[in-house]
């Protein structure tokens, strides 16, 4: 990705160097916290995590209910001693410019039909912060709450992405911010309102089948950010729609499922297949036309 000395963005809030203060287990009720930490010890553990936990926060859940932590005022941040390597300071310089360039795509899409775009921001963080969605810890993978229109993401998961799911490249990194701007997107057009109420009157089943349909439009609105960025300013490099298709291949729910538990059960998916996600983000890619990612009446995902 030709990404080098191009525009970064105002809008990163780097907490790297705060940790958010844990409150005693069972200080709110039964408490689901010692169990993500047990399965952040083992490799399947971190499968279903990094897999699936994040779709609470992104469906509007509030995770700090269901581990156990919500009530009261939120815990403080108190600071730690951090180290940066030059390859984590050339990190955080990718995903500035990356943020900046989709600023810069959906400001010229929501213009041209007359709609303003607010720009959301991109919390860096290490283990765990605070968010307005409740407490987000980094075994959870990215994530983006709608109830304070930030990006939550632990550097960390870029490595979890590239060994352990084997898609490692820039612009599977930037694939990953371009999905969670998609849902900004979807915030900001009402549709995640929408879709949260109707999987609140819907059945379990249902309700993930809703949650697959968001999922894969967000894909594809990554696909459309890609499509503008690179007829706009070159942004592509060979080999770089590979490494985001790799990337949403890699964290479909049908992959993540067989290799934490050794079969697929597609009533439970709330993200997609690996070809519904690499399909819909070339839809996007493709025709970077908004009006193609109407994946909620799409006859077929």
């Amino acid at each position: 990705m030709r990404w080098r000395d191009r525009r970064r963005s105002a809008n990163v809030e780097d907490r790297r160097g705060r940790r958010a203060a844990m409150p005693a287990s069972g200080r709110h009720g039964p408490s689901l916290l010692p169990l993500v930490m047990r399965l952040t010890r083992s490799r399947g553990g971190w499968v279903i995590l990094l897999g699936g936990a994040a779709l609470l926060y992104l469906s509007g859940a509030d995770l700090g209910t269901l581990l156990g932590l919500a009530g009261g005022p939120a815990p403080g941040m108190r600071p730690v001693a951090v180290s940066e390597s030059a390859a984590e300071r050339e990190q955080v310089e990718f995903l500035s410019v990356v943020l900046a360039d989709t600023e810069d795509t959906w400001q010229a899409l929501f213009a041209a039909s007359g709609q303003r775009y607010e720009e959301p921001r991109l919390v860096l963080f290490r283990d765990a912060t605070q968010s307005a969605c409740g407490l987000g810890q980094s075994a959870m993978g990215p994530f983006y709450c709608p109830a304070d229109q930030k990006v939550y993401l632990d550097l960390a998961f870029f490595d979890e992405l590239a060994r352990r799911f084997g898609a490692p490249g820039d612009f599977a990194q930037a694939y990953v911010l371009a999905h969670e701007v998609g849902h900004h997107v979807q915030t900001l057009l009402g549709i995640s309102a929408r879709n949260h109420a109707a999987r609140q009157r819907a059945s379990t089943v249902e309700a993930n089948r809703l949650s697959v349909r968001q999922e894969l439009q967000a894909d594809c609105l990554a696909g459309v950010w890609a499509h503008h960025a690179d007829r706009a300013r070159n942004l592509l490099e060979q080999g770089d729609v590979e490494e985001a298709l790799g990337a949403a291949s890699a964290i479909g729910d049908n992959r993540l499922q067989r290799q934490a538990q050794g079969r697929v059960v597609p009533d439970s998916f709330t993200h997609g297949s690996s070809a519904q996600r690499v399909r819909w983000f070339r839809v996007g890619l493709e025709h970077g036309s908004f009006a193609r990612c109407d994946t909620f009446d799409a006859a077929r995902l």
